[in-house]
């Protein structure tokens, strides 16, 4: 019953940032962590970063340093801060929860992050 709709996607020159939100709607007292995945042409989908319900938080090693997850639990949303962007982060990112007592992942449309000069 959970929905989540990203946003904040767009072409960036290299060096610059972005920030993308993922808002959820429906049944979000069940969530439990929520993060990003993101799939380039040619390649599997990867974690980007996660965060748990407490705000732990874990990163893929090609983002720790310039990438920020962040969420307001308050709002049911899920920020993730890209600052420094290279031309090799170009994906598609997708937002995705899971779900306190059941098994799977929710996940979002996913929104287009480009950075090419």
């Amino acid at each position: 019953q959970v929905q989540l709709v990203e946003s904040g996607g767009g072409l960036v020159q290299p060096g610059g940032s972005l920030r993308l939100s993922c808002a959820a709607s429906g049944s979000t007292f069940s969530i439990n962590a929520m993060g990003w995945h993101r799939q380039a042409p040619g390649k599997e989908r990867e974690l980007v970063a996660v965060i748990t319900r407490g705000g732990i938080t874990n990163y893929a090693g090609s983002v720790k340093g310039r990438f920020t997850i962040s969420r307001d639990n308050a709002k049911n949303t899920v920020y993730l801060q890209m600052n420094s962007l290279k031309p090799e982060d170009t994906a598609v990112y997708y937002c995705y929860a899971s779900f306190v007592g059941l098994l799977g992942l929710r996940w979002g449309q996913g929104t287009q992050v480009t950075v090419s000069s």
